[in-house]
């Protein structure tokens, strides 16, 4: 109980000290608020972008493998020449793949390609058309929030149907419903038979807002799908618990097989999947981390020379009142809580308005762009770990040479 009260009234005295003080407790307050903000605002960024860019790489599918003519990532000693003669996706070696895979749950053959779609007199510039298999549905995840899905006759007998973007039905069809409307798209009619619901943009700009999906065997009656400018390429998906490691080593020898090569030849395809962007993104959110610590480490370092000066400066002006208190019986444990406390409570309410500020600019600058800020609680945390931290390592010094005082020294100091 003893122990308990005396370190209450350490924590009053602190209290009393800071209170009395104010410019020099503003000051104190200003620099680490300052130190906390920087810091942690560098990592809330990073974490943002990170969990932005790695929600966007994962709408390319975990377990979903691209067959391709060029690879993702290119590096080693292969020519890039060879690269450059190799063949693209043919659309019959998606069903071929289906038929020999016995880990792929679905395969679908896609192409892209830009026109403008026109509704009487409103136009939309710089579309993306994506031409794809039925099984589009089955590989890459969409809601449609009005109308449907193309059926699979549409699908295989390439009829004239499509289905849009939230953004394009805005844009031409304004407030009209457009399911059961006629479009014109590179000269050809199209009936829409469905929307797409919203999604919203990500950093790759991998979303069906802007796009308009056709059948691949009507898409054939626009342009040339064996065109290398269309980025034709085959989605294959894996079956629930498969890997994409797992059907990459299946894909290696199918594809092999369809494009009849010896075992001493190279592979004409890629094999891409969203590890090889997120391994990449993993290195450099490391420098990203490595760079922010050191910008934040120096705002830190500028906060914790102040509130050790500050604390430095409280004890040379209580040097009296600290004689006092040793001679009136005051433990030597007493007077360095005293003091330890000032130190550590000045940290902490400079951390905590730090970050309050993020807070406010986290839902500001939300709110002004389209990708989402917010604080982790392990930002949060570490914010007050490090608060608390350079409170006693600031307060340390001073608190125990205060402690370490003679009280008849301290009483006749002028």
């Amino acid at each position: 109980m003893i122990i308990l009260y005396l370190l209450k009234e350490s924590l009053m005295f602190a209290f009393n000290s800071l209170i009395l003080n104010k410019l020099r407790t503003f000051l104190s307050l200003l620099g680490i608020t300052i130190g906390i903000f920087a810091i942690i605002t560098v990592f809330t960024v990073i974490d943002s972008l990170e969990n932005s860019i790695r929600n966007s790489i994962s709408t390319l599918g975990d377990n979903v493998v691209y067959v391709q003519k060029w690879p993702w990532s290119m590096g080693g000693e292969y020519p890039w020449w060879k690269y450059l003669n190799r063949p693209v996706p043919k659309l019959d070696e998606s069903e071929k793949i289906m038929r020999r895979s016995s880990l792929a749950k679905a395969a679908t053959f896609m192409i892209f390609t830009q026109k403008t779609v026109q509704y009487k007199e409103n136009y939309a510039n710089n579309i993306q058309i994506v031409g794809a298999e039925h099984t589009y549905e089955d590989i890459r995840t969409f809601e449609i929030s009005n109308g449907r899905y193309f059926s699979m006759f549409e699908s295989a007998n390439g009829k004239n149907k499509a289905i849009i973007g939230s953004e394009i039905a805005t844009k031409i069809f304004l407030n009209e419903n457009p399911v059961g409307k006629v479009v014109k798209i590179g000269g050809k009619k199209l009936l829409i038979i469905g929307v797409f619901k919203k999604e919203g943009s990500d950093l790759f700009g991998m979303n069906m807002d802007d796009q308009v999906l056709i059948p691949i065997n009507y898409a054939k009656t626009m342009v040339d799908i064996r065109n290398e400018r269309l980025g034709p390429l085959v989605m294959v998906k894996a079956k629930d618990g498969i890997t994409a490691n797992e059907l990459i080593d299946e894909l290696t020898g199918i594809m092999r097989s369809i494009r009849r090569l010896k075992p001493t030849e190279d592979p004409n395809f890629a094999l891409n999947q969203s590890s090889l962007i997120s391994q990449g993104f993993d290195d450099l959110f490391v420098i990203i981390d490595i760079a922010g610590l050191i910008i934040g480490g120096f705002s830190i370092l500028v906060g914790g020379f102040g509130i050790a000066n500050i604390m430095f400066v409280s004890v040379k002006e209580q040097t009296k009142l600290i004689g006092i208190q040793k001679a009136l019986g005051a433990k030597n444990y007493f007077i360095l809580l005293q003091f330890l406390y000032e130190s550590v409570i000045l940290a902490l309410i400079g951390g905590l308005l730090g970050l309050l500020l993020i807070f406010i600019l986290t839902i500001i600058v939300s709110a002004a762009a389209e990708m989402d800020f917010s604080m982790s609680a392990w930002n949060v945390s570490l914010g007050l770990i490090i608060s608390i931290s350079i409170g006693i390592i600031s307060g340390i010094v001073p608190a125990y040479n205060a402690a370490r005082l003679n009280p008849v020294e301290a009483i006749a100091a002028s």
